[in-house]
């Protein structure tokens, strides 16, 4: 096995998720040589991490405003599915988030700061994202935004929160839900935009709706401010007319820039992350629609050739399982996608 592989298998036993705990390159160096198969040089050591830590197929992450290394969170699949929060159309378009040649890098950066933002804030409102990243290969990423939501944010009705990463369920309510037919929980499908322009609006308003029809509610969040008082009354007459909601945070670019990177967001603890909403300038423009039921049906259907949807219905029948809601960032990155049959999984949700 070369060097590189043998570092894909040891980094991420070594490295910390989290930016701030970061591993200077001589430390991480002399931590990594005592579980080689053979003797490298500091140097070749140092290259590789080099080289790697700009590979976002690869384990490790260089600290953007630093020295040292973590473990990555932003991978491929990530990244393609955080080109889903620019518009396509804005390349053309000159808006505060446009994209070129120039600032394409920029931009993906804001996305993916966003993104790590609008699941902190659903945590801090005690709801549960689950980020949808692999269905937005470049391939397929034009039909797909069709198809499916950047995430579905679970509301469980049945629990109550034991400490800052607990949430417990109530087994009895949950049983008495299991035998009504009703589930223990709504689910919101989120679509998410770094803006809405007048030259992209309703591509992005129908891209909501055409991806939420299985869930209690369909929402679409945008970082930054609408202005724009004939693009806002057209975003509230299409959300009257199809129960969408939208959201917008407020951020202006130069904030998102000024954010410390998606890992670190991902990170910081409740009252750390207090720091980043009090930037926010919450707008509701429209609130959603709920529908009463959801269709699980369409969801174990959807996940028999999409990788999202099956891992969203293993981390749910997992929470119910165990009867503790799991973060679903660690449920993924853990491999927990647990192998019980199919049939199990309907039947705990059912």
């Amino acid at each position: 096995m070369n060097l590189r592989d043998q570092l894909k298998e040891i980094l991420p036993d070594i490295l910390p998720r989290n930016p701030a705990q970061s591993i200077k390159g001589t430390e991480l160096i002399e931590m990594v040589k005592y579980k080689l198969r053979q003797e490298y040089s500091d140097a070749t050591l140092r290259y590789h991490f080099s080289i790697m830590s700009c590979d976002p197929s690869s384990p490790i992450a260089k600290v953007e405003h630093g020295q040292g290394y973590y473990l990555r969170s932003t991978t491929i699949h990530s990244l393609n599915s955080a080109r889903n929060l620019i518009s396509q159309g804005q390349g053309s378009t000159g808006g505060e988030f446009a994209l070129s040649s120039e600032d394409a890098n920029v931009s993906l950066s804001r996305a993916n700061k966003f993104r790590a933002v609008a699941q902190r804030y659903f945590e801090s409102l005690q709801q549960f994202p689950f980020a949808f990243e692999r269905s937005f290969s470049v391939e397929e990423a034009g039909a797909n935004r069709w198809r499916y939501p950047d995430m579905a944010v679970v509301d469980w009705t049945v629990g109550e929160r034991v400490d800052d990463e607990t949430f417990q369920l109530d087994p009895e309510q949950c049983e008495v839900h299991r035998r009504l037919g009703s589930a223990p929980f709504r689910v919101s499908s989120v679509k998410l935009r770094l803006e809405l322009n007048p030259f992209t609006v309703r591509e992005d308003l129908y891209q909501c709706l055409a991806t939420s029809g299985w869930a209690n509610t369909g929402e679409i969040l945008i970082a930054a401010p609408i202005s724009d008082l004939s693009l806002l009354q057209e975003i509230r007459q299409f959300a009257a007319r199809h129960g969408v909601g939208v959201t917008t945070f407020g951020l202006e670019a130069d904030v998102l820039d000024d954010m410390p990177e998606p890992a670190a967001i991902q990170n910081l603890l409740p009252r750390e992350f207090d720091a980043i909403q009090s930037l926010f300038n919450l707008r509701r423009l429209s609130a959603p629609v709920e529908r009463t039921v959801f269709d699980w049906q369409q969801v174990t259907e959807a996940a028999t050739d999409n990788p999202d949807f099956d891992s969203f219905q293993r981390w749910i029948s997992r929470c119910l399982i165990e009867e503790k809601v799991l973060p679903a960032r660690e449920f993924i990155e853990s491999g927990s996608q647990s192998e019980e049959p199919k049939e199990e999984r309907k039947e705990a949700v059912a």
